[in-house]
């Protein structure tokens, strides 16, 4: 007779692999790996996670969920859209500073399996798509075009690839670019 597993197992074994994925990479973590740090047995792990893929995917997913999470909160204390601009950037720039930061989860995917269309993937290119898409409306909330929101897009890419220290200047950058967008007060 099979085991019923302990409640909350599932969370377990999740956020070892979350953890070990983000500090090595998917590529480089077994899943051997993930049943020590998880402290369950084989078994368990593919009863929960069929695949190295499916694991990947809740991996992603969890991140996804962390990053909505802060987002919104960020975006709840900014009046306007140009603030908001602001306040998400600034949001990247104090997550890029923290000391145990190694890029954003859902880049690392995507330069570690280029190419692939497999669940991991898609989890990390829609996260993208959807954060591209908010720049996008706010941008066009505060009057601006589609030059003004890929010039934000690619702060936002190079705040998350570039070094912490420089965080501060993407967001000045950003609140420069989004103020010369603000029409003078009458």
């Amino acid at each position: 007779m099979a085991r019923t597993p302990a409640p909350g197992t599932r969370d377990t074994i999740l956020t070892a692999a979350a953890g070990l994925f983000y500090e090595h990479g998917v590529r480089a973590v077994g899943m051997a790996q993930v049943v020590e740090v998880a402290g369950c047995g084989k078994n368990l792990l593919y009863r929960h996670f069929p695949s190295k893929a499916s694991l990947a995917a809740a991996y992603l997913a969890l991140v996804r969920q962390e990053r909505d999470r802060s987002c919104t909160e960020a975006l709840r204390w900014a009046a306007g859209p140009e603030s908001q601009l602001t306040a998400l950037v600034l949001e990247i720039a104090d997550m890029v500073r923290r000391p145990r930061y190694r890029g954003c989860a859902f880049r690392n995917y995507l330069t570690e399996f280029p190419g692939e269309d497999d669940e991991p993937a898609r989890v990390a290119k829609a996260y993208l798509a959807d954060t591209r898409a908010e720049v996008d409306r706010l941008v066009a909330e505060c009057g601006g075009d589609t030059l003004l929101a890929d010039r934000i897009w690619l702060i936002v890419n190079g705040l998350y690839a570039g070094p912490p220290s420089q965080a501060q200047v993407a967001v000045d950058w950003v609140t420069e670019l989004v103020g010369s967008r603000t029409p003078p007060p009458d």
